[in-house]
């Protein structure tokens, strides 16, 4: 998705049969991670789809593919398959635990690969279990976009040596990378193992939620001493009357229900405008309903309606080469025929591989994802948005 934001050129490569979508979202049309993107759909079974694949992948820059390892060698779309058709093409692989290694071939999600890195431990209320982060850490953070910081660099590389290669993107590496910082206050001393009782995990009074008289919540992050004072002069609260100073660590859950009682003589709405012109680092927590609506969000269209669903607009924000969404979710297979055409397959290629069942379109495709994804360079095809990101995907 960011890829495609950023001006590339992404076609999907879908199943030809299959299941829906997994999850909790069962409408293409409103997959909106799938944005920007064209869809192809492939049977890679039927003895023509890798060369449906391979056909792409020689005129790509970048082949990014979800399987298991050794899933893609077998289907024949694997590196030295691909290698063989386009020697600069960067191949990158997602996996959970990587391409090596004993958990390699393990079946896992997001909650796995974190659990694994360390940093799911770490996550949660104090006396509490180890609280899922949504699917932040390892799917997406640690997963996709590292993937596609890698992609970036591996391009960059490309254009000076001439030669591609496999970037082995593992969820479990990555959410331990974003973790780097946690890993290194560890052995300070800095941190405890125990959850909710630390600085920034939801242990100190003044860097947590609390809920407001009308079940609101309102999020403080007021570590520093100078923006603690303006939160408490905003609770008006006296420091010398509460438990304990700031940094006064036995104090801290005294303090916190003291806060908590506070905040719970107030609607949320009344806090915010309580804070208003002070630095106490207090906001409100939006639903994701109103953060798509707050002033902030419009100001700056942080936020984009296509088709009628309300997503977070293209990041970050470049000065002279904007990013777009130029395209809503495709079906799968709902472009099958206009990419092969453009990607340079003849049309008589074209009408063999749909007789054949190789490819079909939207009306036969069904609806599960081959987690492929294909890049091609933007001097063999039509040009795309002027973006940083011209390698056309």
């Amino acid at each position: 998705m960011v890829l495609a934001d950023l001006g590339a050129d992404v076609v999907r490569v879908d199943r030809a049969h299959g299941a829906s979508l997994p999850g909790p979202n069962h409408d293409f049309r409103k997959e909106v991670m799938h944005r920007g993107r064209r869809s192809v759909a492939v049977d890679l079974k039927h003895p023509d789809g890798a060369g449906v694949v391979l056909d792409l992948a020689e005129r790509a820059d970048v082949i990014i593919e979800g399987f298991r390892p050794g899933v893609a060698e077998r289907l024949g779309i694997g590196p030295e398959d691909c290698f063989l058709r386009n020697p600069r093409i960067i191949y990158g692989r997602m996996t959970g635990f990587g391409q090596d290694g004993p958990l390699a071939q393990d079946v896992g999600h997001d909650i796995n690969y974190i659990a694994t890195s360390g940093l799911l431990s770490l996550i949660g209320r104090k006396d509490a279990p180890p609280t899922p982060p949504l699917s932040l850490l390892g799917d997406f953070g640690g997963g996709g976009m590292l993937l596609a910081m890698g992609v970036l660099a591996a391009l960059w590389e490309t254009e000076r040596s001439g030669e591609g290669q496999v970037i082995d993107a593992a969820m479990v590496d990555g959410a331990a990378l974003l973790g780097t910082a946690f890993f290194g206050f560890m052995p300070t001393g800095d941190w405890r193992q125990e959850r909710g009782a630390n600085l920034v995990d939801s242990g100190a009074p003044f860097y947590d939620s609390y809920e407001t008289s009308d079940g609101g919540w309102v999020a403080v992050g007021a570590m520093e001493p100078h923006f603690y004072a303006d939160l408490l002069t905003v609770l008006e609260l006296d420091e010398a009357s509460l438990p304990g100073s700031q940094y006064d660590e036995a104090a801290w859950p005294a303090l916190k229900e003291v806060i908590a009682d506070r905040f719970r003589t107030r609607t949320r709405d009344e806090w915010v405008a309580a804070a208003r012109g002070h630095n106490a680092c207090l906001h409100p927590v939006l639903t994701m309903d109103e953060a798509t609506r707050s002033e902030h969000a419009r100001a700056r269209g942080s936020f984009t309606e296509i088709d009628g669903v309300a997503q977070p607009a293209p990041a970050p924000r470049f000065s002279r080469t904007p990013a777009t969404v130029t395209a809503p979710p495709p079906l799968p297979g709902e472009h099958t025929e206009g990419v092969l055409a453009d990607w340079g397959t003849p049309t008589w290629r074209i009408a063999e591989w749909l007789k054949s069942g190789a490819v079909v379109d939207a009306e036969a495709a069904a609806g599960e994802d081959a987690g492929t994804a294909i890049a091609n360079g933007t001097e063999t095809t039509e040009t795309t948005t002027d973006s940083p990101a011209e390698a056309r995907a």
